[in-house]
């Protein structure tokens, strides 16, 4: 069977996830991910051709290193997101790019905006998605967040999901 994946139904994966970052539905977005899934964000010198294993990620998480990262992320000790930040994830410019096989790459950009403390932050990108169905649902077998920025200032860090 071939996979299949319309740009409407792409849309209204990705919204959905942005929809559930912004709520704060931390548990829900991690069933997002396939059990062998990657969610990496490269440092902002890197083509977008850098590989993890080689080069230095901001974020390069496993699955497990992903529900480790939500579970942090929902503790009172979590400094830098206790209380949580106020988040607006905005997502345009949604293509399905390429059906290889069992999955699809979906390509975005994304612009995401950070507020605590009295400070808005925004991280823009595009994100790469690889798409793949697994018991009839969309999952997320890998996430990919570029950042088109120069460096992490004024944020000087990633502490949520973008």
């Amino acid at each position: 069977m071939t996979f299949n994946l319309t740009r409407d139904e792409a849309e209204e994966f990705v919204f959905a996830e942005a929809e559930l970052l912004d709520d704060w539905q931390l548990d829900e977005w991690l069933e997002l991910f396939t059990e062998d899934a990657a969610y990496h964000v490269p440092a902002t010198d890197l083509d977008k051709t850098a590989e993890a294993r080689t080069s230095l990620f901001y974020i390069a998480d496993d699955r497990r290193r992903l529900e480790d990262r939500v579970t942090r992320l929902k503790k009172k000790t979590a400094h830098s997101e206790y209380p949580r930040s106020k988040t607006r994830h905005l997502v345009s410019n949604v293509r399905v790019k390429d059906i290889d096989g069992d999955s699809a790459t979906v390509t975005t950009a994304f612009a995401t905006f950070r507020s605590k403390d009295g400070v808005t932050d925004t991280y823009i990108g595009s994100a790469r998605y690889r798409l793949v169905r697994s018991g009839g649902q969309l999952k997320i077998a890998e996430k990919r967040c570029h950042l088109d920025l120069d460096g992490l200032r004024p944020q000087g860090r990633i502490s949520i999901l973008l």
